[in-house]
């Protein structure tokens, strides 16, 4: 079987090219492959279209890639409380496509599968299928790129809207385990995106917690879908919001 070890996150991002699409896995700052979006950062290749249920928050994950004006279109379904994509999206600096949260999820899965398109009731009804969505505004505030409509049919009684597959040239994820071969285990929560942007990218990195053989029920994704593996070892994890409410004035 093929060692797909890499030596340094830099060896693993080199050839991550000006221009190129990234799916990234994680969800707020939830198995985000903080390793490789540093090691990207450090390599300096701009114009990314970057595919995430999210743009990371300010200062963190995607948020430096973003902040550092290296990102020119975002696919995901959550702006939140990122107030510098919030910002750059409205001054029309960065070109936003936002999708329901289980739509992207299935464009994801849809495209690691060869799955051109597929129909979803998600969205019909409204501008995800009618279009006008503002993709970009110039900077006066105006729609300069809005999203076009897209084919419905009914099945059913029920209709549907056409989405379309998503497949990037490179995929960054994270994982809990993972052994030289790519083979995958991913702790709890962080199993949202990652393993279906590893499936949509045609070259997946993926940075590994512990390095270790994995029984074949604990592979949550396997290394048919891997190209590169990265050890990282124990790594600070942050914390999006240490409380869900100000402090009661005493």
């Amino acid at each position: 079987m093929v060692n797909k070890l890499v030596g340094s996150a830099a060896e693993a991002v080199a050839d991550v090219f000006p221009g190129a699409s990234l799916a990234v896995g994680g969800f707020g700052l939830c198995g985000v492959p903080t390793v490789l979006i540093d090691a990207l950062h450090e390599q300096g290749a701009g114009d990314l279209s970057v595919v995430s249920n999210n743009c990371g928050v300010d200062g963190g994950g995607l948020g430096l890639l973003l902040a550092a004006g290296r990102i020119s279109r975002a696919t995901g379904s959550y702006i939140g409380e990122n107030k510098e994509f919030a910002r750059r999206y409205m001054a029309g600096e960065i070109e936003v496509e936002l999708i329901p949260q289980g739509t992207l999820a299935e464009r994801l899965r849809a495209g690691g599968c060869g799955i051109p398109a597929f129909y979803s009731p998600a969205g019909v009804g409204t501008m995800v299928a009618e279009g006008g969505m503002p993709l970009r505004y110039n900077a006066d505030g105006s729609v300069a790129v809005a999203s076009p409509p897209r084919e419905t049919r009914v099945f059913g009684g029920r209709e549907y809207v056409l989405e379309e597959s998503i497949t990037t040239d490179f995929a960054l994820v994270r994982a809990a385990k993972g052994d030289r071969h790519g083979n995958l285990h991913f702790a709890k929560s962080a199993r949202n995106f990652n393993p279906l942007c590893a499936m949509a990218g045609r070259v997946a990195i993926a940075e590994v917690e512990e390095l270790t053989d994995l029984a074949p029920e604990d592979v949550h994704l396997p290394g048919i879908f891997v190209q590169r593996v990265l050890h990282v070892g124990q790594v600070e994890k942050h914390i999006e919001k240490r409380r869900t409410r100000r402090a009661l004035d005493a």
